[in-house]
């Protein structure tokens, strides 16, 4: 993760929300009291979606044995 100050975010804020939104990679703002971290509109709602859907009792167990069944072995009837 890159680091910029709240001077450097600043002066370069225009760029750095074109660097996270195409390089999806977040920046860390540092300044004197706090820090933060910017990221890319698309990647917080990905993030977003992540938590909601971990937080669903026994969906992470369904995800990951959905991820391990063989495309083979689907069910491909459309009235599931």
């Amino acid at each position: 993760m890159t680091n910029v100050t709240v001077t450097d975010a600043r002066r370069n804020l225009y760029k750095l929300l074109d660097e996270v939104a195409q390089s999806h990679e977040p920046v860390q703002i540092a300044g004197k009291r706090n820090s933060a971290v910017l990221v890319g509109d698309e990647d917080w709602r990905a993030i977003q979606e992540t938590l909601y859907l971990t937080s669903i009792p026994g969906m992470r167990e369904s995800i990951q044995e959905g991820m391990a069944t063989p495309v083979a072995e689907c069910d491909e009837d459309p009235d599931w």
